[in-house]
């Protein structure tokens, strides 16, 4: 109710400036805590760094933390000294115009040095959890487990690109004709093959309490970055839209993960498990001169995904339970495969546990990777601000905490389709159809017509 004009100005700058405190405030907290573990034990992820093959100037990000945190702090003292000014009366005019300037001055510096902290932030990779095998390659890392017979066949067995064109279920020439390399048609049983994985999965999981999904494909920058992989290769491996401001996603994880951003899970809905479908897009930078022919490494291919929001203490066990379920998967489906601990060298950014599942492809004589399940604990959590709230025993106050994130493959095609054609191969050029997808395509066998 002040008559004084200026006072009215100063009041509502004030209240602004407050404002700003309070969302530079929460900013704080929200990176405030990964920085905790920062200053309290340097060390511990200067050893995490090492050993996942990342140099990160650790040390860079407490000087850069102490710049921002002196800032802050003149800034709030400056604020302290503003609001007791503008108690006084008559109003010091020119000692509030000579602390707002101040002001002025400091938060583009504050600015400054938040953007430099984040961005090295952003490049710290998780914390490997502590039964994760020391390396710096995937030649370290470690088999676990070992399923299934490698089949011996009698006679000359045939690659699935011979036995795609021979049976008319895959067509790379075409597909290259109206897209280019690494893309390719599904045909006939082929894509009745897919179509069964995906209603298989779908059954299996659901019965398991899974929500069934189907998320968009293009995600915000923002939003695409806080899943902590742009950060982990070159963001060309990435389609982008320009025009739009929107990321083609590379898995259906992707748009899952980020789907709780900014909210709070009730502690008796955790686990929060999600089976989604989608097409995902990888232009493959990293991979030149690697399966350049068929279709093992493409740039779209359909995936079935796992995703679990859970608490802390049970990360651990749901990472364990999405493994036992890839594992039954394989199992049923009767292909020799093996299960691999990935070493600290080998693991996704965000990932602090990673186990893949390598399958058996009788053309290459070797074990690929059809699957993957990782660990992310709170790393993406932290990045897109996903807690969930608990009871403390004995306390009315609710806890909140970042929950843990799990992601797995369920069946990532096409490389599912290259191990059920290769291994079910027969003499007389046909294709046994798994047992157990065959009531889903209706036949046996996959032959010429």
């Amino acid at each position: 109710h002040c008559n004084n004009k200026y006072l009215q100005i100063s009041i509502s700058i004030y209240k602004y400036l407050l404002l700003f405190c309070i969302l530079i405030f929460a900013f704080c907290i929200f990176i405030m805590l990964s920085l905790n573990l920062i200053r309290k034990n340097p060390e511990i992820v200067k050893s995490a760094c090492k050993n996942r093959g990342k140099n990160i100037d650790v040390d860079q990000i407490l000087v850069l933390d102490k710049e921002k945190r002196n800032y802050q702090k003149k800034i709030e003292d400056l604020r302290c000294e503003q609001n007791q000014l503008l108690k006084q009366t008559p109003l010091p005019l020119k000692k509030l115009k000579g602390i707002k300037n101040e002001i002025k001055k400091i938060e583009p510096l504050l600015k400054e040095k938040e953007k430099e902290l984040q961005d090295l932030l952003l490049l710290l990779p998780n914390i490997p959890l502590e039964d994760v095998p020391i390396g710096k390659s995937d030649k370290e890392n470690v088999i676990v487990k070992k399923w299934g017979k490698v089949p011996k066949f009698d006679f000359e067995f045939k690659d699935y690109l011979t036995l795609g064109k021979e049976l008319d279920l895959i067509d790379v020439e075409r597909a290259a004709k109206i897209s280019g390399s690494r893309f390719g048609f599904f045909k006939r049983e082929a894509a009745l093959l897919e179509f069964a994985l995906i209603k298989w999965a779908f059954d299996t999981l659901i019965k398991k309490g899974f929500i069934p999904l189907l998320p968009p494909v293009m995600l915000k920058k923002e939003i695409a970055r806080g899943m902590g992989y742009f950060e982990q290769t070159d963001e060309n491996e990435a389609y982008f839209l320009p025009k739009d401001n929107l990321y083609l996603v590379g898995t259906a994880e992707q748009s899952i993960g980020t789907m709780h951003k900014d909210e709070i899970f009730d502690e008796k809905d955790l686990p929060k498990r999600y089976v989604g479908f989608s097409t995902c897009f990888r232009r493959e930078a990293g991979s030149y001169g690697k399966d350049t022919v068929g279709i093992f490494r493409v740039h779209q291919f359909d995936k079935v995904e796992m995703f679990s929001f859970c608490q802390p203490e049970k990360s651990k066990e749901e990472h364990q339970l999405f493994l036992e379920i890839e594992d039954n998967f394989m199992q049923k489906l009767k292909l020799p495969h093996q299960i691999v601990h990935l070493c600290t060298g080998d693991m996704g950014l965000p990932s602090a546990s990673t186990f893949d599942i390598e399958t058996w492809m009788p053309s290459q004589g070797k074990f690929r990777e059809t699957h993957s399940t990782s660990n992310c604990t709170d790393f993406q959590a932290r990045r897109l601000n996903i807690k969930y709230k608990s009871q403390i025993p004995n306390s009315k106050p609710q806890k909140l905490d970042f929950v843990h994130t799990v992601n797995g493959t369920a069946f990532a095609m096409p490389r599912m389709l290259i191990a059920i054609i290769e291994n079910y191969q027969q003499k007389d050029g046909s294709i046994k159809i798994p047992e157990v997808l065959q009531k889903y395509i209706g036949k046996k066998i996959i032959k010429r017509t």
